[in-house]
């Protein structure tokens, strides 16, 4: 999804979207600054239940789901 945003579903049909934007952008983003590349971060894909990108990078698939079922998205902060 444009503006760094992933949309997900679950196997137990939890779905939702994950805002990255801010996080990606902030000081805070230590080894997912080189998502600010946005073809980069359109090559998500999901292994072995968690999205993932080149260079190791990944999402807590276990706060993702918590997230998004408890309010239907989850921003990265």
């Amino acid at each position: 999804m444009p503006g760094f945003r992933l949309r997900v579903r679950f196997n137990d049909g939890t779905e939702g979207t994950v805002e990255m934007a801010e996080f990606i952008k902030s000081e805070a983003a230590g080894v997912f600054v080189a998502l600010r590349e946005e073809k980069l971060f359109q090559q998500a894909t999901v292994t072995m239940g968690a999205v993932t990108w080149p260079g190791d990078l990944d999402l807590a698939p276990d706060t993702m789901h918590h997230e998004i079922k408890q309010h239907g998205k989850w921003i990265v902060t």
